[in-house]
């Protein structure tokens, strides 16, 4: 299996990549500037100047773009069109590390996480700015892809312990009450996802068992 890792220089990025290596897969990181990651086939090219080309025979790419300022909360929508416009009608798979502030808390689907009274002011443009691109993304019935939602506590420097719950579109817990994954935990279950592809046109989560 050949699988690219776009944006692969940001923390997440750099674990899917550390992740599809150990289990042997064929990957490729794709990043603005010098290779930061273990992958000894590397891209140095920016997500807009990709072109179909660059992504033909790859099986899996793999979508680990972030941005978090108020001027670049936009390019989650722009970065994830760009990248279906170039996979639009082929056979890759798109799998895509998105937020959490778009899980539904309830069972008829009307309120997110982003909607409670105690998510985060902070938090709310960039969770509105993600489901806006997830929203985008449900019309698009020509990309095979799959969004993948962390817990609402996604640990940077949390634990790998290879263990996790699969969810879909609803905020999950574990047995202990809490909505937590590490970025290590998180890696595995999309990778999982790269290799099983099960999901293809759904959006899942997973949480830390």
């Amino acid at each position: 299996m050949k699988i690219a890792v776009i944006c692969a220089n940001g923390k997440e990025g750099k674990l899917l990549v550390k992740e599809a290596l150990a289990r042997g897969l064929d990957v490729t990181a794709v990043a603005r500037g010098e290779n930061k990651t273990a992958a000894t086939k590397f891209v140095s090219k920016d997500l807009f100047d990709l072109t179909a080309d660059d992504l033909k025979n790859f099986d899996v790419v793999i979508d680990a773009f972030g941005a978090w300022s108020p001027e670049t909360l936009p390019l989650h929508g722009a970065s994830l069109k760009h990248l279906c416009d170039l996979l639009s009608g082929t056979a890759t798979r798109l799998l895509v590390v998105g937020g959490a502030g778009s899980l539904y808390i309830d069972k008829e689907h009307s309120l997110c996480v982003a909607d409670a009274p105690d998510f985060p002011n902070a938090f709310k443009p960039l969770a509105a700015a993600m489901a806006a691109a997830l929203k985008d993304l449900r019309a698009r019935r020509d990309v095979r892809w799959t969004y993948v939602s962390p817990a609402g506590d996604f640990q940077a420097e949390g634990e790998r312990t290879g263990r996790y719950i699969l969810g879909g579109e609803e905020l999950t817990l574990n047995s202990r009450g809490e909505s937590a994954i590490s970025y290590a935990d998180y890696a595995v279950a999309m990778i999982d996802e790269a290799e099983s592809g099960r999901h293809v046109q759904q959006r899942i989560s997973v949480v830390r068992e």
